[in-house]
């Protein structure tokens, strides 16, 4: 009897736990359209309050010998010093899971044995999301079946902190990262991932959620590297030497503040302009000496990238704000058309052009998909819907339909009505690569998958691991070769490709 008063509490505890976490995930009829990150965020309050119910429990309440409750609250905080002993905390997930990694493993390098001028079958890919800043690569046509032919490591080597991609111009792949107290854009050999050169700068931006160092790729144009850092620093360097040619504060210059989760979008370059988002405006510098051309106040760009197109017959600039969608003219940056947007979290994923003159853009933490019609006069809604809500992948457009990470599960999309065609597969908060007519999807955990992209069902083809650990990074495809990194290691791919299908 003695034995069941000291342990009723701890069945409590345990029935309370139960069905407040059946409540978070399994008490709405509508609770797959919650927001994720709020559930994930609730369970993690609930097992510590929990925990330490336990705790106060077991040491004032168990009625357990005096010894014994030293020993269990001893243990457990004795866990807790070994558990940060052995492992570092590392961010989170896309879902706001508390990631941690062994604090003694040392990353491992594999570089090639021979330098070449360039490897068989390479390509260019420039910028953010390649050549044209919608994640479609052309001209290359992976294999279906990996089973007999898988992709081969060709080069794998520790790098600095951050989440910018790759950006490939000949045998020159140029990311940015942070070494310490300093960003370096740092240029290596594509074909052997030696380090060619390096630029230093004093910067340093680190959130406990979103880590550590600079998140935009650069891009490389005209024999040029153009680099955004996660503070505001904009640096343009050489592409041969790594010679500084100039650099600006781009938040300095517009009056904003260092936004939340680090300046995140990568330079577009047209017409001899950089173009960059401020903080507190849409800001174009010119590309031969880094004086402002033009700046467009009342603008708060949020963490996409800039994207040059055509609509309704006229080219300009698309931006996706802090709190609004918005076309400029590429000349002097002035307002074409504007619509709201939820100011609820931040904008990530690139804006969608599709045919007819629309532009998808959606967003995650329960904000959703919504298509505006994009005319001489302005913009008008067509439809909203929770059905795709993407958090940092570019969406993907083929054969009349959208596909995109919606909270991690892959989706297939009707533009045309906004409905849902499936939803399957949890690859995470990842990214997604177009190659003709495949689908390569880069898993939030570090996998690689191929998927046949059909409005039906979900067809995976294959897939392979490129490395351990969260992979926020953007992958780059430069003809068969995919070049991928996180914020502790990259690696290069040769990629099974076949022959042109018919």
């Amino acid at each position: 009897m003695t034995m069941s008063k000291r342990l009723w509490p701890v069945l409590v505890i345990g029935a309370l736990v139960v069905g407040l976490l059946a409540l978070t995930w399994l008490g709405s009829a509508d609770s797959s359209e919650q927001i994720r990150q709020d559930k994930v965020t609730l369970t993690g309050v609930i097992l510590v309050l929990a925990s330490l119910a336990l705790l106060v429990w077991a040491a004032f309440f168990s009625r357990l010998p005096h010894r014994t409750r030293w020993w269990l609250v001893g243990g457990f905080f004795m866990f807790i010093a070994a558990f940060f002993v052995m492992f570092r905390y590392r961010g989170v997930s896309g879902d706001l899971v508390p990631e941690f990694e062994p604090r003694f493993r040392t990353a491992s390098t594999e570089l090639a044995d021979v330098n070449r001028a360039l490897l068989p079958g390479a390509a260019d890919y420039p910028q953010f999301l390649g050549a044209d800043r919608i994640a479609h690569v052309e001209g290359v046509h992976l294999a279906r079946d990996w089973s007999v032919d898988p992709p081969k490591l060709l080069w794998r080597r520790p790098v600095g902190r951050g989440w910018s991609g790759f950006a490939v111009v000949g045998n020159a792949a140029v990311t940015h990262e942070q070494h310490s107290a300093e960003e370096r854009v740092v240029r290596y050999e594509l074909s052997t991932g030696r380090v060619e050169w390096a630029s230093r700068e004093v910067a340093h931006y680190e959130n406990a959620l979103a880590g550590e160092g600079p998140r935009a790729t650069p891009t490389i144009h005209e024999g040029r590297v153009y680099a955004m850092g996660g503070t505001g620093l904009l640096t343009v360097l050489d592409l041969e030497s790594g010679e500084l040619l100039w650099k600006r504060d781009v938040l300095r210059d517009s009056g904003g503040n260092e936004p939340t989760w680090g300046k995140s979008d990568s330079p577009l370059l047209l017409d001899g302009l950089v173009v960059v988002g401020a903080g507190a405006a849409l800001s174009a510098y010119r590309a031969d000496d880094g004086e402002l051309a033009w700046s467009v106040k009342g603008v708060s760009p949020a963490y996409g990238s800039p994207l040059l197109t055509t609509l309704a017959g006229v080219r300009q600039i698309v931006s996706f704000n802090a709190d609004s969608l918005t076309g400029h003219d590429p000349e002097e940056g002035s307002v074409l058309w504007e619509v709201p947007w939820p100011r609820r979290q931040p904008n990530v994923a690139q804006p969608l052009i599709l045919p007819g003159d629309r532009v998808l853009a959606s967003a995650g933490y329960g904000v959703g998909a919504r298509l505006f019609h994009i005319t001489g006069d302005g913009a008008e809604l067509v439809w909203e819907s929770l059905r795709l809500k993407a958090k940092f992948a570019h969406l993907i457009y083929y054969q009349g339909y959208v596909y995109g990470l919606d909270d991690g599960i892959l989706v297939c999309l009707d533009p045309e009505t906004g409905r849902r065609k499936w939803k399957r597969g949890r690859y995470g908060h990842g990214q997604l690569l177009l190659v003709e007519d495949l689908l390569l999807v880069q898993g939030e955990h570090g996998d690689i998958i191929l998927i046949e992209p059909s409005p039906d069902e979900l067809r995976e083809l294959a897939r392979f691991t490129v490395m351990d650990g969260k992979i926020w990074n953007t992958p780059a495809l430069a003809g068969r070769y995919l070049l991928v990194r996180n914020d502790a290691e990259a690696a290069l791919f040769e990629m099974p490709v076949v022959a042109n299908r018919s």
